[in-house]
């Protein structure tokens, strides 16, 4: 193997991108941003499977060899569809998370925030205790942080700060030492949420799922290329693509959207 596509519903997915080029630098990988449909969070799962399916055609189409879900609504509600109807592998962000919260918790408390898709789901928890029953898990959806991000609203900005403080209420007293970031915006709210949340472990997904993948592709080999697709570049694109990954200049990425359905 020596090609894989990664999409996401915007450009959080950036994130994950990043954990898997630090991890496997020399695979050739695709990245998809739907930004003209962002977000997914509070759409059906029909249109949430409708929308993924456009994506990964779109990245067949750039004759990739395996898929990473770099987005947590599809993952938790749409993996299995989309295996079913593809055949290549497709990777999701869900187990890989889930695992490590199970293994690192010494409170027998973890903490997830999602979409209001991922946390209806119930994905995180179902994975969480098929590997460990007596791990108690809660639960916060956090609908205002994708289009913060979207908006170039940095973490150190009042409103992000705000929010985060508010959406984090949800664990006072719930004794949770872990806290997955189950969507992949939300690293960019790392700081914000360790400030509310002090000593408690934040478990990035795409971190978590670079390594688990790392006996699958360690021995893949490619260039390195990397080519950068979103379906619209808003008025702050530029400023929020800094935001995401500061490494990363705004012209390298195309616009590309005459496959939506």
């Amino acid at each position: 193997m020596h090609r894989i596509g990664v999409f996401d519903s915007g450009i959080g997915g950036l994130t994950v991108l990043r954990q898997l080029r630090r991890a496997f630098p020399q695979l050739d990988m695709v990245y998809l941003g739907d930004t003209a449909r962002v977000p997914y969070g509070g759409r059906s799962v029909e249109t949430i499977t409708h929308y993924a399916e456009d994506d990964v055609r779109f990245l067949l189409r750039k004759n990739v060899e395996a898929i990473v879900i770099a987005c947590g609504t599809v993952s938790s509600n749409s993996l299995d569809a989309l295996r079913e109807k593809f055949d290549l592998p497709i990777y999701g962000v869900i187990e890989s998370a889930a695992r490590l919260a199970a293994s690192m918790t010494k409170t027998r408390s973890v903490g997830v925030i999602g979409t209001q898709a991922t946390v209806k789901s119930g994905a995180y928890e179902a994975h969480i205790r098929a590997i460990d029953p007596g791990v108690h898990v809660v639960s916060r959806a956090c609908p205002l942080f994708v289009p913060l991000v979207e908006n170039g609203i940095a973490p150190d900005d009042i409103v992000a700060e705000t929010v985060c403080s508010r959406y984090m209420e949800a664990f006072d007293g719930k004794n949770i030492d872990a806290l997955i970031m189950g969507c992949t915006h939300y690293p960019v709210y790392r700081p914000a949420l360790e400030k509310r949340l002090p000593g408690v472990r934040m478990i990035d997904v795409g971190e978590a799922l670079a390594e688990a993948l790392r006996p699958l592709f360690a021995e893949s080999r490619g260039t390195g290329a990397v080519e950068y697709y979103v379906t619209e570049r808003s008025a702050a694109f530029d400023e929020i693509v800094r935001v995401m990954d500061p490494s990363l200049d705004p012209a390298a990425i195309r616009v590309e959207n005459a496959f939506i359905q």
